[in-house]
């Protein structure tokens, strides 16, 4: 916690004052603030300031007879600022029914009698035993970024899904939640239509903002500088990120662009338990940050969100222009795009896609699954791991997949795992045929791939893994690619029928070198990857050390 508690103490009598406030710190002045005033209505006023300035009181100290008013009235008022604070009465013998009395009235939780002599015995305990009582049940109150919306909205889902992400704090508020969203309503004047609604911590409202204008309220750079670059990485997964790092650990002018999110694929995995180094596991998201941290720290340009809409060479340069008209130029490029999941192709698809349909393991819709069922399609890595994930947000979790069950798909640690979860269902042989519901997904239809038979069934969400598809449709027809679009380089390059034809230069290409000179592809994107996280993180090192050889004969 940044700021400490405070301990607020109000006491008309200027020798009290000084007498609590000299013991209040010398006992509690390590792990709270105290302060203290002589004035009532001063006091309030201080409490307004502070509650706008997102401080926290734990404690209130209150005398109960003051001439601008009583200590249970100050009480009382200081509650509705800071409702969960323990507010202790400060009262002579004689008004001791008063203090019994306010115990009801105002649920005061102590009463002190003065003098409190020694207060070793008499002050101390009290106090501590109730600032322990407040902390067991205190809730830190967010400071961020608050996106308020409907659950099942598609829009809502892209920028909980951006922010999440990008590791950017925010707090979820569902609109129709009139007790929490109320203030913010009042306040911006935010109706239906205007949702999503994304309040910054700053206090500026964005009504239905797109992502780009999300990124730019909450200071995320999207602009490069003019200088040309060594090299620009495209594409911010595990193999981007670690081209990223040894770029600008090795003193390369190093830009790294991403279209989303840091981490790729990787990133949107609940757990990763297979990353050496990390025996107890690690999130996609947690490598990401870390990534990010150690690439940005060796000085290199993190652009996002950002999209290079295609790659023109004009020698020695290759020029990228992204979709916002913006070029960059780079001695040398590394395509790290990976892969995207693909389309499930079914009725009622894409009319529920992010209304309870999610490419991915959408973590932050994990919440929404609390106590519903939910069906995962896919049999690898990334479809076991989010299955665990959400395990322990579902009541039940179904696994379906074409084959007979997990064996050839899926690691075998994830599917013991799987195995020892009460609340995982495996379907071998299954398919989703439909999926059904008004304004979000509530059934799936259900088909067998023996039988044919179909059922119908409850679901609260529908996560899909299914096959990959290389993120390379924005590349123009020099680059080669296999059969399924992968880009092919280095050896590969060489078998091609027509390559010498195409290729400028004496030498081969580099290991990881594209059919164009200076451009290298690394990770998922590339034809014969390994689709393991160790293997991109390897080969997107390997790529600076090409980009290295690559400038030294340019």
């Amino acid at each position: 916690m940044d700021k400490k508690p405070i301990i607020f103490s109000i006491d008309d009598d200027p020798q009290v004052l000084r007498a609590i406030n000299r013991d209040l710190r010398a006992e509690f002045r390590k792990e709270y603030r105290v302060m203290n005033t002589p004035s009532a209505r001063e006091g309030l006023q201080a409490l307004e300031e502070l509650k706008k300035n997102g401080e926290t009181v734990a404690l209130f100290l209150s005398d109960q007879r003051m001439p601008e008013m009583l200590g249970v009235e100050f009480l009382e008022l200081a509650k509705k600022i800071y409702p969960a604070a323990k507010r202790v009465l400060l009262t002579a013998y004689s008004d001791t029914d008063a203090a019994i009395k306010a115990i009801n009235d105002v649920q005061l939780d102590y009463y002190l009698l003065k003098p409190w002599d020694p207060p070793s015995e008499k002050l101390y305990p009290v106090i501590h035993d109730l600032l322990e009582d407040w902390w067991a049940q205190y809730v830190p109150e967010f400071h961020g970024a608050r996106l308020i919306g409907y659950q099942y909205s598609p829009l809502s889902h892209e920028i909980k899904d951006f922010l999440a992400g990008n590791l950017i704090p925010y707090e979820w508020i569902e609109f129709e939640n009139t007790e929490r969203s109320g203030p913010y309503q009042e306040q911006f004047g935010i109706d239906g239509p205007d949702l999503p609604v994304l309040v910054t911590e700053d206090g500026e409202a964005l009504k239905k903002p797109s992502v780009q204008e999300v990124a730019r309220a909450l200071g995320m750079s999207q602009t490069a500088s003019e200088k040309p670059y060594d090299v620009v990485i495209i594409g911010a997964g595990p193999a981007g990120l670690a081209a990223g790092v040894y770029g600008g650990s090795e003193g390369l002018t190093t830009a790294l662009v991403e279209r989303r999110a840091p981490g790729g694929q990787a990133g949107t995995s609940s757990r990763i338990e297979n990353y050496l180094g990390f025996p107890n596991g690690l999130s996609g998201a947690d490598l990401a940050r870390r990534a990010i941290t150690q690439a940005t720290r060796f000085g290199i340009e993190f652009l996002s969100p950002a999209e290079v809409h295609q790659i023109e060479r004009v020698d020695p340069y290759k020029i990228l222009t992204l979709k916002d008209g913006t070029e960059l130029k780079a001695r040398a490029v590394v395509i790290t795009t990976g892969v995207d999941y693909r389309k499930l192709e079914a009725p009622g698809m894409n009319q529920f896609t992010g209304a309870g349909i999610y490419y991915g393991a959408a973590t932050t819709e994990a919440s929404a699954c609390k106590n519903g069922d939910v069906y995962i399609v896919g049999g690898g890595n990334s479809a076991g791991q989010g299955a665990v994930y959400l395990s322990k947000f579902a009541r039940k979790v179904f696994i379906c997949v074409r084959r007979e069950d997990l064996s050839t798909t899926m690691s075998q640690y994830l599917i013991d795992q799987i195995d020892s979860i009460e609340n995982i269902e495996v379907h071998g042989e299954t398919e989703i045929a439909e999926a059904h519901g008004a304004d979000r997904l509530e059934e799936v239809t259900l088909r067998s791939k023996s039988s044919g038979e179909t059922r119908k069934a409850p679901a609260t969400a529908l996560f899909i893994f299914i096959g990959a598809k290389p993120y390379t449709e924005w590349l123009p027809g020099d680059y080669m690619r296999d059969p399924k679009g992968f880009l092919l380089t280095g050896r590969d390059l060489v078998l091609q029928e027509d390559f010498r034809k195409e290729w400028p230069l004496e030498r081969d290409p580099f290991t990881l070198e594209t059919s164009v000179p200076g451009v290298f592809a690394a990770g998922d994107v590339r034809s014969g990857a390994m689709n393991r996280v160790a293997s991109a993180v390897g080969e997107g090192a390997m790529s600076i050390s090409l980009v290295h050889q690559y400038l030294s004969e340019n």
